[in-house]
């Protein structure tokens, strides 16, 4: 061969092998000394053409993420900052991110750049140059940190607060000086109501100020609330800070029960047991704190995760904070971690041996998941034989005691090892069975293993040591094995024993020793240290036959290689072989050596482990680790509640109503003005309303009625103002949506009809909570205007030509005006009427709005859902359909008209709604008793419900007089919106700031009978409760709506082409928008 290995040239897939030598880094890198690291990467990223910029990024990218250093291309890199492709920029931020910190000179170059990129309007654009900013290490920057970091936290996009309260650790550790500075920012995040923000507050709040509890009070029950739909390890943090907030701010819910334990079983005399019934009756009784229940109650849920660090922090919160009664419910989660990874059983099983030593109750119902499977590492089985063996109590020890049989003959001699020291953990736990395993260990001493035979002498030592007197047949019998077992530490022990022990074998004892003083020489340190102590106790007990033999060892010992050895025997030489001038202590030496000795006690591992908080790494390893903060103690006295309370904005402000009326009283004297009908309608309601206010009001106020008169009449003077105010703000707001000036549109109040005035009048009466926007939406469905009109109007509409009454009918065919009173299965789709019908533009204008893409909404009948059927009913049938109508109840619930059939033979009665087992976050408005519902007969009520923007089931029991039926109620996603107008450029507007992760979109082949607009309209109305916003495009439709609960703005738009059509959804609450798309997509797919 010419050339070694690596200089040859891979075929080229030009048919050159050149090319490929410059353009492969890879290829004869390593021995061509001329060759350029990265020089085709560079000239790519000095390209002109985005595609090669791409290509480029996405390799070095990928060189990033196996771990390749890549530093060297920094300077190529930061030139592409400026970059205008989307694509690219993300991926050069991604690099810089992480080598901003190393290349700290070069970055610095591109700070003007990173700040400009902060005001770009894609949000991952500017949360990338945040995140760069943040990661440039030096302190000279942390003024321009700062000021970033200040306008992100005010940013629209949530994911951009998200990385800036990722900024603010960074920041702190860079320049600790502006703690001040950073606090306020975390006080604002922490008030931020987005659950993508509330687990990188905490976290950082949690870095920077953990000592300001005073922060979280605010926020506290928002945080419990928000805490399931928070990101996984947002959650783990929350519930961690949590944890200790609760040990700070409440009582401890064990209290009782840690000082009934701490009491003896007998008393000593009957006054003891009067004074402690008195201090029984003294002492107050436990009641939770309901911001105490609270955060257990929404933790919870969390219990089902799938992440395992959400499950151990929920486990160590109730197992910290819980009353000992309800920890309980986190076994079962912690037992389904073990099916997990052997790094998570490890972690978790080292949690349960902690909870497992004080609450054995908790997990003895899953004793059979603790068995010890031949494919564990030893470290689990480890683990797993210390929970069995804490869990060991009188009733299941024999069952343990099988399965501990069974792990003595494994080949795994650490573990085997460790099965007999459990044994006599369980032996000495448990009086009844020591013999028991005392018996068994003797029995294993013959076995063939020497490590279990060596493990369990020093096990049986250990017993023996609890009642010696017992066992002298079991003595004699060790001392036997001395010749054959090897092991030193089980030979020290039966050494050890026969010191102790000896006048109970007093004629095997010296012959034991003799035996050791021949092999002195050879032995371990271990068992030479035990051999000296018992020479010393034989020549104490009988000096008669080893007085000779102890002189020898002590000679022995003074010469041995090991200095502990030599001084143990000049030590006992002086107190057991005193020479002429004995010591004053070998007078003593007997009470000395052979003093009774306490029983060892074989206690757990894990029993020094409860100081550190569960789940933490200071836990695992037994030690305090850097970082880690004490749980804090219990107070005595509960402090302040209050701080918690916040004062919540009413929903429905008072002085709306008599605004209202007063608007009333105005628009009936302009009626009076143009028919003198009208005005005697007027006058004969307005005597009723009189007398049924005199009824109902209170004799204060009638006599004040010349104050309210006077008050009247200024308040209508500033509702005339205030309607000028409105009609110049309509003029602005058409001007913009048809596109032409403010002088050429002219906006005009509708007079309302007497009906209308009837009506509005009842809906305040029934429902006055409703707010002006509710009400003005509502209007134009309520009744239709008559046909007749005012002459004088006539005349007036007439002279001014250049000005028309936008009305439905002109602009939107003729059935767009008001709802039409159809079947009441029927249900009306929201549409532009409600926004358009009280305008008024001029001919220009009105060739604008009706050249837009614009389909009149179709009638959609609502679908009808089973609730209850007649055979699981017994006889009572219950459907449900939602009506999407505004709730009466409240403006973030959902109305729903429920139908009751009775098919029995006999009335139900008393029908009402029972228990609720509702998910956090949701309620329920109940609908009115139905007392009684005859045979055959069916009837209907409207019931609301608040799903919070999930699309969890509401579960509730519904009750009759004998009998409970448990049913449920799940909101298709569609159903969860409300129509929400916007303008065209507006809409625009929104759909670019809902970008990136809250965008889904995918193309849809339409079927033939689905590709006109009527039929693409229907399909969306009949998915959703949405309006349609104008469009230029004839082959564009837009859609707007916002979420019940939350009012989270949701856009569709559907782009059709020929046979098919681009679907896009754009919402913040990532799920619902993916779960509207995939719901869009099945009904166009659908033939």
């Amino acid at each position: 061969m010419s050339g070694g290995y690596a200089n040859e040239k891979p075929p080229s897939s030009t048919g050159s092998a050149e090319g490929d030598l410059t353009a492969d880094p890879a290829s004869s890198g390593f021995f061509n000394t001329d060759f350029k690291r990265h020089e085709d990467l560079k000239t790519m990223l000095d390209s002109n053409r985005d595609n090669q910029k791409l290509e480029a990024m996405k390799r070095i990218v990928g060189m990033v993420a196996k771990g390749k250093d890549a530093s060297d291309l920094f300077p190529a890199v930061v030139k592409n900052v400026v970059c205008k492709n989307l694509e690219v920029k993300k991926l050069v931020y991604v690099y810089l991110t992480r080598y901003a910190e190393e290349q700290q000179d070069l970055a610095l170059l591109s700070i003007s750049t990173f700040q400009r990129a902060l005001k770009d309007p894609n949000q991952l654009i500017r949360a990338s140059a945040l995140r760069v900013l943040s990661s440039i290490r030096v302190p000279m920057i942390s003024p321009i940190m700062m000021l970033a970091i200040k306008e992100a936290v005010n940013d629209m996009s949530p994911y951009v607060r998200k990385t800036a309260a990722h900024g603010i650790p960074k920041l702190y550790s860079l320049d600790p000086e502006n703690k001040e500075q950073l606090v306020e920012v975390i006080e604002k995040l922490l008030a931020d109501k987005t659950t993508l923000v509330a687990g990188s507050a905490i976290q950082a709040f949690e870095e920077v100020c953990p000592e300001r509890i005073d922060l979280i009070h605010k926020n506290y029950r928002k945080l419990c609330n928000l805490l399931v739909d928070v990101e996984e390890w947002g959650q783990v943090v929350i519930v961690n800070m949590l944890t200790r907030y609760a040990r700070t701010q409440f009582i401890n819910p064990n209290k009782t029960d840690s000082s009934k334990e701490n009491k003896s079983f007998y008393e000593d005399s009957e006054k003891e047991e009067e004074e402690e019934e008195e201090k029984e009756k003294k002492e107050p009784i436990y009641i939770m704190d309901t911001d105490h229940r609270l955060l257990l109650r929404q933790a919870k849920p969390l219990l089902n995760s799938r992440n395992s660090a959400v499950v151990m922090s929920v486990a160590q919160l109730y197992y910290h904070c819980a009353p000992k009664a309800e920890v309980g419910v986190v076994a079962k989660s912690l037992i389904r971690l073990l099916r997990s990874h052997k790094e998570v059983q490890y972690i978790v099983l080292s949690n349960i041996a902690t909870m497992s030593i004080d609450r054995k109750g908790m997990f003895e119902p899953f004793l059979k998941s603790f068995y010890i499977r031949s494919s564990d590492p030893t470290h689990i089985k480890l683990l797993k034989l210390e929970i069995l063996t804490n869990l060991a109590t009188e009733t299941n020890i024999s069952t343990i005691l099988r399965e501990l049989q069974t792990y003595v003959t494994s080949n795994d001699k650490e573990f085997a090892a460790a099965t007999i020291q459990a044994i006599g953990r369980c032996a000495s736990n448990i009086a009844e069975i020591t013999d028991t395993c005392l018996n068994g260990l003797v029995h294993l001493m013959s076995n063939r293993d020497e490590s279990v035979v060596a493990e369990s002498v020093v096990v049986i030592k250990k017993l023996l040591q609890m009642q010696p007197s017992e066992h002298k047949d079991i003595i004699k019998h060790m001392a036997k094995m001395v010749d054959t077992i090897t092991v030193p530490m089980a030979r020290a022990s039966i050494l050890w024993l026969i010191g102790e022990y000896s006048e109970r074998v007093p004629k095997i004892a010296p012959d034991v020793l003799r035996k050791m003083a021949k092999t002195f020489i050879n032995e371990e340190d271990i068992v030479k240290l035990q051999i000296i102590n018992l020479a010393a106790k034989l020549c104490i007990t009988n000096p008669k036959q080893t007085k000779l033999l102890c002189q020898y060892v002590f000679n022995l010992a003074k010469y041995d290689q090991n200095y502990d050895i030599r001084d143990r025997c000049r030590f006992l030489r002086q107190m057991i072989l005193p020479g002429e001038k004995p010591s004053a202590l070998a007078k003593y030496a007997k009470k000395i050596f052979l003093a009774t000795k306490p029983a060892p006690v074989l206690e757990s591992k894990f029993k020094d482990r409860e100081q550190f908080q569960l789940g933490t790494l200071s836990h695992i390893l037994n030690t305090r680790a850097t970082g880690y903060q004490e749980l804090p103690d219990w107070p005595e006295v509960a402090p302040d509640s209050s701080v918690r309370n916040i004062e919540l904005p009413s929903l429905f402000d008072e002085p709306s109503k008599p605004k209202v009326r007063d608007r009333k009283k105005v628009v009936k004297k302009e009626k009076s003005f143009y028919s003198d009908d009208s005005s005697s309608v007027d006058e004969t309601e307005s005597s009723e309303d009189e007398d049924s206010d005199e009824e109902s009001d209170d004799e204060e106020e009638t006599d004040n009625e010349e104050v309210d008169e006077s008050s009247d009449e200024k308040s209508s003077s500033s509702e005339e103002e205030e309607s000028d105010e409105e009609d110049s703000d309509l003029d602005e707001k058409l001007a913009k949506f048809t596109g032409k000036k403010k002088e050429e549109v002219k906006v005009k109040r509708p007079v309302e009809s007497d009906e209308s005035l009837d009506d509005d009048s009842d809906d305040e009466d029934s429902s006055v909570e409703d707010s002006d926007e509710s009400e003005e939406e509502v209007k134009p469905k309520s009744k239709p205007q008559p046909k007749k009109q005012p002459k004088t109007k006539e005349k007036e509409i007439s002279k001014k030509k250049e000005d028309l009454l936008l009305d439905l009918d002109d602009a939107f065919g003729p059935n767009g005006g008001t709802s039409s009173t159809g079947t009441p299965g029927d249900m009306l789709t929201p549409s532009m009427a409600g926004s358009l019908s009280n305008m008024s533009i001029s001919d220009k204008g009105m060739s604008a709005t009706s050249s837009m893409n614009f389909v009149q909404p179709p009638q959609i009948v609502p679908k009808t859902y089973e609730l209850l059927n007649k055979i699981s009913g017994n006889g009572l049938c219950v459907s449900y359909k939602f009506t999407r109508t505004i709730s009466v109840f409240s403006p973030k619930m959902v109305s729903i008209e429920l139908v009751f059939t009775n098919n029995k033979d006999d009335a139900i009665s008393a029908i009402k709604i029972g228990d609720k087992k509702l998910q956090p976050g949701m309620e329920i408005q109940d609908f009115p008793e139905i007392d009684s519902l005859g045979e055959g007969a069916t009837t209907t009520a409207v019931f609301s419900i608040n799903f919070n923007d999930t699309t969890q089931p509401a579960k509730f029991d519904l009750c009759t007089t004998d009998q409970k039926f448990n049913v449920s109620i799940t909101a298709p996603v569609g159903e969860l919106l409300q129509p929400h107008t916007m303008s065209e450029g507006e809409f625009t507007s929104q759909q670019g700031k809902l970008g990136g992760m809250n965008e889904n979109s995918g193309t849809v082949k339409l079927p033939e009978n689905k590709r006109d607009s009527a039929s693409i309209c229907k399909c969306v109305h009949t998915v959703a409760n949405v309006i349609q916003i104008p469009s230029q495009s004839t082959q564009l439709y837009q859609f707007a709506a916002q979420t019940v609960a939350s009012n989270t703005l949701t856009l569709i738009i559907i782009k059709q082409t020929d046979d098919s059509a681009k679907l896009t959804v754009n919402c913040e609450k990532m799920v619902i928008g993916s779960m509207l798309f995939k719901d869009l997509k099945s009904i166009f797919v659908k033939e």
